[in-house]
This record gives C-alpha cells, sequence and structure tokens, in this order.
C-alpha cells in the first residue's frame, strides 16, 4: 500500500476531490484486518488505523504519543538505525518482532516496510499480521542471540576489569621492582604457593650468578649452583631452598661460602588476615663485619683502626652510656661524636628493638641479632639490623664487659618489604575476587537455566498434545526465566560499569513526585508478592535536578530488595522529603533485617548478609546502589532490627552539576 500521493491530515488548500478520495482511503484503510501505520525516522508514530489501536489495546491518541520502542519488544536504537538504512536503499523490508499490548501481553508481528518521501519527510509505512503461532520459535531464537549477545559483553566487560586490576597489579610491581633495585640489600620473595616472586640485582651481583641460570625452586641447575657456592649445603637447604613457606616463624643464618664471603640471610613469613601469603629473604654481606670482630681479638688498636674504615656503624657501650663510635655511626644517627660519648641518653637514640632468632655459627656462641629502630637528629626514623655482641676481656675498658653493636641501615628494605607485602595481598585479593565471581555466576545462572530447558524440552514433546493454557504457564516459565537472566546480565554489567568509573551521571529536572508515583506502580506490577508499597510525600517536593536512569536504579533496588526480604501481607513505606536543598528518600520494610555484624560490609560487592538463607541473590544490588548516591554526590545509610525490618535513607542534592 503505497501513502505517498496522500497526506496524512487533509488540506484545506486541496480540491474537494483529494478530500473525498483521502475520506475513502482512510474508511479502507480502517476495514482491512491487519494492522497498519506509518512512522518517522526517530520511530514516533504519524499515522495507526483501527486494527493498530486494537491489536496493541491503546487508543489513537495514546499511540500517536508514543513511539516504536513503546510496544516492541525487540526494539534497539542501533538495530533500527541500521533497518532504517537498509529501507532507504531497497525500498522495502520484511522483518518479524515481538509487541506488547497495554495489558502487557505478548504477540509476534510479521511486519512489512515500505519507505516513501512525502512533503519533505522520509516516512516508513507498515502493514503487520498476527503470527502468534511462531512466537515459541521466535522467542527462543531471540533468547539464544541476546544470551549469545550478552555473554559477549559481559566477557568484553568482566576482561576489560580484569585487565585493568592487572594493569593496576603490574604497575604497582614495577614500582616495588624500582624500590627492590635501590636498596642495598639482596632481596628474595616468595609467593603462597612456594614459587620465586621476585628478586633483585643485588641479589644476583652477591652471588654471581651466570644469566643463563634461571632462578626457580624447579631448577636443579640452580639450585646446584648455589650449593656448590656453600660451605654447609644443608645449612642453605634449610634457611632458604627447601624452607617451608607455611613456616610461621623468623629465621636469621650465616651462610659462609668457599671464597672466604660470609653471607647474613634474615626472612620473615607475610601475613594477610592471619594467614600466610609468603616469605620475604633480605641477604647483605658480613664479611667485613666478621673480619672487623675478628680484628677486635687482636687488639684494641686494630679494631679502631677497621672500625673507621667500615662502612657499618659500630657502638660500643658499657653500662648503658656509649664508650665509642665510629665516623659512619656519627654520619647514620645525625649527632656528633663529642655530643654521643658525653652522658648521651640512649633512650633518645633507640626508639624499640626487637631480638631475632638465630642459628649461630659454632664461634658466635656470644652474638645475637636485633633490630632496632632509631629517631635521629633531625627527626627522621631508621630501620637497623644490628648483631649485637658481649666482649669480654677483648678490649681494656677498665676490665668491665663491653657490649658490641654492629649496625647496618635497613631502611630502604623495611619500605621494599612494606610493598612485597601488598603486591602479594593483591595478588590474593584478585585470586578470591575470581574466584567469588565465578561462583557467585554459576551459582545464579543455573536455576533459570534449568528451568529454561526443562521447560522447552516438555514443549517440544508435548505441544500438539496439551491445551493453551497449559503450554501458556511453560512459557510464561521460560519468560519469567529470561527476565530472571536479562536482569542478572544487567547488574553485573552495570556493576562492571561501575567498579571501572564508566557511568556517567546526566542530570535534568525530575518531577520527583510522579517519579516516586511511577516507580511505586511498576514496583507493584512487577512483583508477585502479596507485599504493598505506600508511598509518602508529606512536603512540598516539585521538581530537582537529578540523574532520571541512576535515580531509577537507586529506588527500584531498594523497593525490591524491601519486598523480596519482607513476608507476604507486608507494607514497605516509601517517604520522600525535600529539606534544605536536598532531597531525601526513605524505603522502610517490616523484612528479616540486618544483623549488626554484616551492617558494616552489606555495600561491598559479592557480600550478603547472614541471614538470608536461600533467598537468591547475587549481592551486587547495594554496593551499586551505593555508588550510583556518590556519583549525585550524595550519601546512603542503614538502620536495621533482626525480625523487626530495615530502613534505607538515601540524602542527594537537588541539584547537581553535569559530570
Amino acid at each position: 500500500m503505497n501513502l505517498g500521493d496522500y497526506k496524512l491530515v487533509p488540506s484545506n488548500s486541496k480540491s474537494a476531490s483529494t478530500a473525498k478520495e483521502l475520506q475513502l482511503g482512510h474508511l479502507l484503510i480502517n476495514q482491512v484486518a491487519d494492522a497498519a501505520f506509518c512512522v518517522q525516522e526517530n520511530s514516533e508514530f504519524l499515522y495507526v488505523n483501527d486494527a493498530t489501536c486494537r491489536i496493541t489495546e491503546y487508543s489513537r491518541e495514546e499511540l500517536l504519543r508514543m513511539k516504536l520502542q513503546d510496544v516492541d519488544v525487540d526494539f534497539l536504537p542501533e538495530v533500527w538505525s541500521q533497518q532504517w538504512r537498509s529501507l532507504k536503499s531497497q525500498g522495502s523490508l520484511c522483518l518479524k518482532s515481538r509487541y506488547r499490548t497495554k495489558k502487557g501481553q505478548m504477540f509476534l508481528m510479521g511486519i512489512t516496510l515500505t519507505y516513501i518521501e512525502h512533503q519533505g519527510k522520509q516516512i516508513a509505512c507498515a502493514i503487520a499480521s498476527d503470527r502468534s503461532e511462531e512466537i515459541v520459535e521466535f522467542s527462543m531464537q531471540r533468547y539464544a542471540e541476546k544470551s549469545k549477545d550478552a555473554n559477549l559483553e559481559l566477557h568484553q566487560e568482566v576482561s576489560a576489569q580484569y585487565q585493568q586490576k592487572e594493569e593496576e597489579l603490574k604497575t604497582s610491581v614495577n614500582l616495588l621492582r624500582s624500590t627492590l633495585e635501590s636498596t642495598a640489600n639482596g632481596i628474595l620473595a616468595v609467593n603462597f604457593e612456594g614459587e620465586i616472586l621476585c628478586y633483585n640485582q643485588k641479589f644476583m651481583d652477591m652471588w654471581q650468578l651466570p644469566k643463563s641460570i634461571t632462578i626457580s625452586r624447579k631448577c636443579k641447575r640452580a639450585k646446584g649452583f648455589f650449593e656448590s657456592q656453600v660451605k654447609d649445603r644443608q645449612l642453605f637447604r634449610d634457611c632458604v631452598w627447601e624452607m617451608e613457606i607455611q613456616c610461621a616463624s623468623e629465621r636469621y643464618d650465616l651462610l659462609e661460602l668457599k671464597d672466604g664471603r660470609t653471607f647474613a640471610h634474615y626472612s620473615e613469613p607475610q601475613r594477610l588476615d592471619g594467614k600466610i601469603i609468603g616469605r620475604v629473604w633480605s641477604i647483605w654481606d658480613v664479611t667485613e663485619f666478621k673480619r672487623t670482630e675478628a680484628a677486635l681479638k687482636l687488639n684494641e688498636s686494630r679494631f679502631r683502626t677497621l672500625a673507621e674504615s667500615t662502612d657499618a656503624s659500630v657502638f660500643l657501650i658499657q653500662n648503658s652510656k656509649l664508650c665509642y663510635v665510629n665516623q659512619a655511626a656519627e654520619v647514620l644517627t645525625g649527632y656528633t661524636r663529642k655530643e654521643l660519648l658525653n652522658n648521651f641518653n640512649l633512650d633518645r637514640l633507640i626508639k624499640s628493638k626487637k631480638l631475632r632468632q638465630v642459628n649461630k655459627l659454632d664461634n658466635a656462641a656470644t652474638c645475637e641479632y636485633q633490630e632496632m629502630q632509631i629517631v635521629t637528629k633531625s627527626g627522621s626514623q631508621r630501620w637497623l639490623a644490628c648483631t649485637v655482641e658481649m666482649m669480654d676481656g677483648l678490649l681494656d675498658f677498665s676490665g668491665k664487659p663491653v657490649e658490641f653493636v654492629t649496625a647496618i641501615d635497613i631502611t630502604d628494605y623495611k619500605h621494599a618489604e612494606s610493598e612485597v607485602r601488598l603486591a602479594l595481598e593483591q595478588a590474593k585479593k584478585l585470586s578470591e575476587l575470581r574466584e567469588r565471581f565465578v561462583s557467585m555466576l554459576c551459582h545464579q545462572f543455573r536455576t533459570p537455566l534449568n528451568i529454561v530447558s526443562f521447560s522447552s524440552d516438555l514443549l517440544k514433546r508435548h505441544l500438539h498434545q496439551w491445551n493453551e493454557e497449559k503450554t501458556r504457564s511453560y512459557l510464561d516459565l521460560i519468560q519469567n526465566a529470561v527476565h530472571e537472566i536479562s536482569q542478572l546480565l544487567d547488574e553485573v554489567l552495570l556493576f562492571g560499569k561501575a567498579e571501572a568509573a564508566k557511568l556517567e551521571c546526566n542530570p535534568r529536572p525530575v518531577d520527583l513526585q510522579q517519579f516516586c508515583r511511577d516507580i511505586t506502580a511498576q514496583m507493584h506490577l512487577a512483583t508477585d508478592k502479596q507485599t504493598s508499597i505506600d508511598f509518602i510525600s508529606p512536603g512540598d517536593c516539585s521538581t530537582a535536578y537529578l540523574d532520571p536512569k541512576l535515580l531509577h536504579h537507586i529506588l527500584t533496588n531498594l523497593l525490591s530488595n524491601a519486598i523480596k526480604y519482607s513476608p507476604d501481607g507486608s507494607t514497605v513505606i516509601f517517604e520522600l522529603h525535600c529539606q534544605d536543598e536536598e532531597v531525601i528518600f526513605q524505603v522502610k520494610d517490616a523484612g528479616i533485617g540486618i544483623p549488626v555484624v554484616d551492617r558494616e560490609q552489606i555495600f561491598e560487592a559479592f557480600y550478603r548478609g547472614s541471614n538470608v538463607d536461600s533467598i537468591p541473590g547475587t549481592g551486587l544490588g547495594l554496593s551499586v546502589v551505593k555508588t550510583l548516591v556518590e556519583i549525585h554526590r550524595g550519601r546512603i545509610a542503614v538502620e536495621s532490627d533482626v525480625g523487626a525490618g530495615t530502613k534505607f535513607t538515601v540524602v542527594l542534592p537537588n541539584r547537581i552539576a553535569e559530570s
């Protein structure tokens, strides 16, 4: 049917015969059984016949104020744009789509579109016939396509989120590596699975490790190389190579190498929430320190000469007073030798110290290892690794024993240790997030997919035997399951966008009272429970400048939660207040309530209350709601009593600037 020779509205400027022809055409098109309508490129209705009104259950006045997407269930803006371009180039187009009546009933239409240009307007004229007998096959096909696209989009969103997390972790590791390379100690870190996580160049240089050898606990060449360098192979295996990662104690060992050097190895477990997630070793060359100690046993003169030439800080303490410090100690503390040796109070210098467990060599029975934190003269804090030995009779200090302390600065190592712990924690949290996410998806998708599979199988076998009522009951089950999966996908995708900070706030004027009434009506239609919503707005709330799309998600989520966790027959109170340039929404139910132990974590992703039992849910809703509230520069609070109910309060500014 071509309407190109006629206006859609009679004009007084045309002749009487043209007006009669138009009247006759209008009469004829309203007699046909098929729906006929015209739409513009923006999908607005320009004309509808009586059959269109009868099929959709809308009046002509209602349809002419609507767009195609208001009745077309499968309408997508990007698909419509593509169809419009094809229609313009081909002149006509045939397609199928599901429409929904005013009462919510769904039916399938076969549509033929014809493209015309009239009085400068581009118009699509459609003839549509009822194809409801094909709706099961078409719905299953659409569901398969939608699931495929949604899974692809979900995979892309989740992959992007994981990629972002991995990039953040890579940045942290690069920063950690830079920190490790700047420290004077050799560093070796092992993760919670026992694999070597990282090491610095200083570690390579100290051991003079060939580049052809890969440092791994699984590499026999690496193990063989290290064992060939040390005098005591078993000690090396016990303190480094074969040491259990779950060992809860700290360890300090002195390893003697065959070339005459001595390495100090200190390691301690790294913990997250009380569980061991890895271990970090710090290695430094103490050969010079050992030689210094040997020199002390010869005479004081040679000791002083050696002590002044070493980079290590040397302190001699007698009766809690310093009796000797070398030049390195002056540089380290910021105090002059005169200040330190003139009745200096050691409590001003030493902030804390901790005795570490040491596996001692045979000739170091009187030596112990301490870790000290000092405060320098400038006020900065430094960490020191100290060997402490009592020397009785080796040096002449009035015949009294002297405490000999040799210290090196390990402040850089402490900072590196903190960075390593952070990297291990991030790796652990990323692994746990992945496990929780996959587990949640599998659990939430299993039930609706089983319903779809079971119902579609029964329909295939008994479609020609069952009556319409029984067939429709299974179709309703499939439709409800598809709707549940769609809601879950929408919630996961929205969470992904919120986590990636891709949500935009587009505020515009919103009639608050009408907006809340519409949401209340929608929630009544959407729920099967016998729970009512009582909307109350005692104040004068008219218009606010907010993002209606984000606000709609905030309120529908809170209301749907209130209904879901409330008993049948109860009432949910939905209140709206406006005061002091703020809009206040309150949703109060008489449901199961939230235990005190859960309230601090209730807005965290994937977290659900400990008393929800078998009530379905993803644990994403309140996390997304909190993010959307913060995008509006608002705040959200919760009050609850177990068994009595819960009240959520959302406070938003009544006018926000565009983001």
